[in-house]
């Protein structure tokens, strides 16, 4: 189980860096990461990672979408991690 909070640190770390990569593109008129692909990114075990990321970026702060999914996506991300490591049920 050590080495699954070792990915999941690693994850979160590259989803914080995908949101600063995104916001860099942003701030230069280049191509940009589709939303689609950040949500998932975050759905996928890196909610922590893309919500930090965009609050010390300050990218995608302003759309619904991202105000509500992130937390939504951490606090998932948190129950799954909790449900993992907390043991038999019985």
């Amino acid at each position: 189980m050590d080495y699954l909070l070792i990915v999941l640190a690693i994850w979160n770390v590259l989803t914080f860096l995908l949101m600063g990569y995104d916001k860099y593109q942003a701030i230069h008129n280049q191509w940009r990461v589709p939303e689609k692909t950040l949500l998932t990114a975050a759905f996928a075990m890196g909610g922590a990672g893309c919500w930090a990321g965009a609050t010390v970026f300050r990218h995608k702060t302003r759309k619904t979408q991202f105000r509500i999914l992130l937390p939504l996506a951490t606090v998932l991300n948190l129950a799954i991690i909790a449900f993992l490591f907390q043991g038999p049920l019985l």
